[in-house]
């Protein structure tokens, strides 16, 4: 097993560490200007930003990718892995960072927390871009797609041997988990072993589950009620989907309809060829499509 040291890459970013909602966050910065928060989805952690933290600060955006709570190098806590916690997490975060307000870009799990901002902790998001992850609402279509994320999460239920499968044989499963979710040719040897490194740091493989736990039991518990009933709040910011072409975790049929819950101004923009990793898969394509749209939407950086 690993330490938290895998979480540590080197770049053009510094690291930090973060302390907001009684726990400890792993951060990697770059840039100076708006503050963008970038929350990585499962089974990944910050270093999936890496293009993203570049072309934003070059933007002229401070750029901040954060391990969520349970992965990377950031607290491994007995509980929290609901949307609600996660999402007072991010908050905080933005407030520990010194802003009163951020962009939020998140992926799946990231942009899940993302939506829940918008209703919960509306005074910190200036505007939401929603990558491979649909409104909170709309998630039932998602489930009724039947797909790998779906099959992924029903497994997930299990106690134990889920966590033990992943693990194993130096978390070759995770490696044939992203390939799956993905378009042909992602990814590299490379960054699979990275991938792998990280989600082999001790507690990793247990709280990332704990999260797809919660989204499918809550459904019928009073918890899951209340969270859907505040969710049907109206999201009144700006919001960008992004969403891989190819996505077979996510149909970008059943994303798309999450324009019904916004409000405010809306942009829908399809990845060509990609799968559920866009960000990574066509990271230059993503980041030029984050960048243009900051520039008209939450003006500040040199677009």
């Amino acid at each position: 097993m690993l330490d938290d040291s895998a979480a540590y890459v080197d770049g053009d970013w510094t690291h930090r560490t973060v302390s907001a909602a009684g726990a400890r966050f792993h951060v990697a910065e770059a840039g100076e200007g708006p503050l963008v928060l970038l929350l990585h989805g499962f089974p990944q952690f910050w270093w999936a930003w890496r293009a993203q933290l570049t072309a934003l600060s070059a933007a002229g955006y401070r750029a901040a990718a954060v391990d969520l709570r349970g992965y990377g190098a950031s607290d491994k806590t007995p509980r929290g892995y609901d949307l609600v916690t996660l999402a007072q997490d991010a908050a905080g975060l933005v407030r520990a960072l010194g802003s009163q307000d951020a962009v939020v870009v998140g992926h799946g799990l990231g942009g899940l927390v993302g939506w829940t901002m918008t209703a919960y902790h509306p005074d910190a998001v200036r505007a939401l871009v929603a990558v491979s992850a649909p409104h909170p609402r709309h998630a039932g279509r998602v489930l009724a797609s039947v797909g790998p994320g779906v099959r992924h999460v029903l497994k997930a239920q299990v106690p134990v041997l889920p966590e033990h499968r992943l693990l194993s044989d130096g978390c070759v499963r995770l490696g044939a988990l992203l390939r799956e979710w993905s378009a042909p040719g992602w990814p590299d040897t490379g960054t699979e072993e990275r991938y792998r490194r990280a989600f082999a740091i001790p507690k990793v493989s247990h709280c990332s589950l704990e999260s797809q736990r919660w989204l499918f039991r809550s459904r019928w518990r009073s918890d899951g009620l209340r969270y859907h009933a505040r969710m049907r709040a109206p999201v009144r910011v700006p919001v960008l989907q992004l969403h891989g072409a190819l996505d077979p975790v996510c149909p970008p049929e059943a994303a798309r309809a999450s324009r019904r819950a916004v409000t405010g101004a809306y942009r829908w923009r399809q990845i060509p060829a990609a799968g559920h990793f866009p960000h990574e898969e066509r990271s230059e394509e993503v980041s030029r499509a984050l960048v243009d749209w900051l520039a008209l939407t939450a003006p500040g950086g040199r677009g």
